[in-house]
């Protein structure tokens, strides 16, 4: 595992400027869940119509915005125990191999490919808010305009299991066996439109689209397992061979806000940008895996669901969201979120907010979250989420397979 953490580490510094997938909820979100939050701005970066919802109506100022962050970080391993032990196994395998017992090597080290193949990575995220960002501003006729910029970076190291065999003419062993290593990054500017189409006694329909610019970085790169400087040579050839392209992908969204609940409805990408990717030069292992030498990635087109009940002044919400498809991220890993949150934000500036939730991924890694978050100040902002999933580490204790962090600081309500 830390060989496969250390090339994810190197490749994310490398590629540390750049935009969250837009898989990955971002800030107080996380916790949160996707349902628009007036108390919590980073909720506004879900669906269209929010941004409407986040400038009190009734306050003379027509600007909310954010002033630093939130800046996220998370890693997530796959579900392998032992792994770093089991990866320097097979390598003492294949070097101590003579012509007595290459045999009986070449057996033991497939049964610890077939172990460990198909869940052995190590994923790492980072994301970052422009300063300032996102801005709205709420004109006297009723509309509200957004800018919102952000730069973050995914980078994930997986290993792809390969047969070993004997190799006859040494007498030694020989494998596919690789490292597969992507890195994706997003530069990424959007700009928005809400405003209320319809209402009555009973509430308020209220519509927004919104338009994201993304400049895209994606790289790959394949290393056997047997090199020596696998690690090194896959970190040096995504830097090098990179492929970045840029496309605009268009959301749209609406909310029904009553006095004391809301339902919302979001279409992500729905003209699908596509975006370039590096090519490689692949392997009977990366060929088992479904890896081809070249490759696009596409935003595909997300439905989203969510309602929220709360009290008149927004202090205490339950909110929930649903995603009702799966789309695969940058790097190929699916996501279907399913959240529930409640929230506590008083009118004191001197007590703090308090949010619980829970989330799952209904497709791809299946991980379940529990977080928690405070806000300070009414504008300090910090949540932390652990998944449930556990994976036991070189030492036999279990640690949580997924950690997020998120700090920020926002205008306030």
């Amino acid at each position: 595992m830390k060989k496969l953490l250390a090339i994810s580490t190197s490749l994310l510094s490398t590629a540390v400027m750049a935009a969250m997938p837009v898989n990955q909820p971002i800030g107080s979100s996380f916790t949160l869940s996707s349902a628009p939050n007036q108390r919590a701005l980073d909720t506004s970066l879900h669906n269209p119509a929010a941004p409407f919802l986040m400038v009190n109506q009734d306050d003379d100022d027509n600007f909310r915005f954010g002033i630093v962050g939130p800046i996220g970080i998370g890693i997530e391993f796959g579900d392998v125990s032992d792994l770093e032990d089991q990866i320097e196994d097979i390598e003492d395998l294949i070097d101590n191999t003579t012509s007595s017992n290459a045999t009986v090597n070449k057996n033991q080290a497939n049964v610890i490919l077939d172990q460990i193949g198909d869940s052995a990575y190590v994923k790492l995220s980072a994301s970052l808010q422009v300063p300032l960002m996102p801005v709205i501003y709420r004109t006297d006729d009723g509309g509200a305009f957004v800018l919102d910029a952000s730069i973050s970076a995914v980078t994930k190291a997986s290993l792809l299991a390969d047969d070993v065999e004997v190799n006859t003419s040494s007498d030694g062993l020989t494998t596919d066996s690789s490292i597969y290593a992507q890195t994706a990054t997003d530069l990424n500017i959007g700009f928005g439109y809400s405003r209320s189409l319809w209402e009555n006694s009973h509430g308020m329909l209220v519509g927004g689209v919104k338009a994201n610019l993304h400049q895209i970085s994606l790289g790959r790169a394949l290393a056997k397992l047997e090199d020596d400087d696998a690690f090194d040579e896959a970190s040096d050839s995504i830097s090098d061979d990179a492929v970045s392209s840029t496309n605009v992908g268009l959301d749209l969204g609406a909310v029904w806000v009553s006095h004391n609940y809301q339902v919302g409805l979001t279409f992500a990408n729905i003209n699908q940008p596509e975006f370039d990717s590096a090519d490689i030069v692949t392997n009977t292992a990366s060929d088992s895996y479904g890896i081809t030498a070249s490759d696009t990635y596409t935003m595909e087109m997300q439905t989203t669901i969510d309602a929220a009940i709360s009290t008149s002044g927004k202090q205490l919400t339950l909110g929930m969201s649903y995603d009702a498809n799966p789309v695969a991220d940058a790097v190929g890993d699916e996501y279907q979120w399913a959240a529930a949150s409640l929230s506590y934000y008083g009118d004191s500036h001197f007590l703090p907010g308090i949010r619980v939730g829970f989330r799952q991924n209904m497709a791809g890694s299946e991980l379940s979250y529990a977080s928690a978050g405070l806000t300070i100040l009414k504008r300090l902002n910090l949540d932390v989420a652990v998944s449930l999933d556990t994976v036991e580490d070189e030492d036999g204790e279990e640690t949580p397979r997924s950690l997020y962090f998120s700090l920020g600081y926002a205008t306030a309500f």
